[in-house]
């Protein structure tokens, strides 16, 4: 790989070796991910070791330096078993990027400020380069809501959106009343379950509340709905997913 970043908000160049060729068209989808490791030097590590068979298009340390690992144009290994909108080679299909933080295991402390700023600079000037839309920017816990959980609840989707970086609306107020959990099952259950995977979740529509639609409706609060994280539809989950679905396949306003 060349020595100078492809990405002007990118710093340096770590290569890792661990990449492969694109299959199916260029990114489309661009994942973040935190290291979930005690050290940057160690996430690092293994990200460029070739034994690990994991690696990341960029890293975001702490300090707002970013770096990249994999040409943009190369299939990095970053998702793993996952989906997404019926895309199951997400790695041939996105862009991926390591943000570091120890991650749940470590406390999940708070991003901060300079990191947030790096990461929502090089995510602006990916998605400007590549056929990525809003809703493409997803969490590495959307695309594998039953493995992963990273970034985490503490990471701020909402201030990405705000300055231009992903999909997202302001989550529906908590309140009590109705709600679906495991175990549940019927009508309500089915539409539900397509609801999530009209938005793009990888859930069959069984009119059961099995674990795996509760791994999905906690990933979707971990990223949508971060005030309460824990895998009951309630009004405000539900509302919040109705709201993303008309935000985003409502037409764009148009032109003065």
């Amino acid at each position: 790989m060349k020595a100078t970043p492809e990405s002007a908000v990118a710093t340096s160049v770590v290569p890792s070796p661990n990449h492969g060729e694109r299959i199916g068209g260029p990114p489309n989808l661009l994942i973040l991910h935190y290291t979930g490791m005690d050290s940057a030097a160690a996430a690092i590590q293994r990200l460029a070791n070739p034994l690990s068979e994991v690696s990341a298009h960029y890293v975001v340390l702490e300090d707002g330096r970013a770096m990249q690992m994999v040409p943009e144009g190369r299939r990095a290994w970053h998702a793993g078993r996952s989906a997404w909108a019926g895309e199951r080679d997400v790695n041939s299909r996105s862009l991926g990027v390591e943000i570091v933080n120890p991650g749940h295991d470590g406390g999940l402390p708070p991003y901060p400020d300079v990191q947030i700023a790096a990461v929502i600079a090089l995510c602006r000037d990916l998605v400007s380069r590549w056929p990525i839309r809003p809703a493409g920017v997803l969490a590495h816990s959307d695309i594998a809501p039953e493995r992963k959980e990273d970034p985490g609840e503490r990471f701020p989707w909402d201030r990405l959106a705000r300055e231009g970086v992903g999909h997202h609306v302001p989550p529906a107020p908590i309140r009590d009343g109705r709600f679906f959990a495991q175990g549940d099952a019927g009508q309500p259950i089915e539409a539900l379950q397509a609801m999530f995977a009209l938005y793009g979740y990888d859930l069959a529509v069984t009119g059961t509340f099995d674990a795996r639609t509760l791994a999905v409706v906690t990933a979707f609060q971990r990223h949508f709905r971060q005030e309460r994280v824990d895998g009951i539809a309630d009004s405000s989950t539900i509302t919040t997913l109705r709201d993303l679905i008309a935000a985003r396949d409502r037409p764009p306003p148009p032109s003065p």
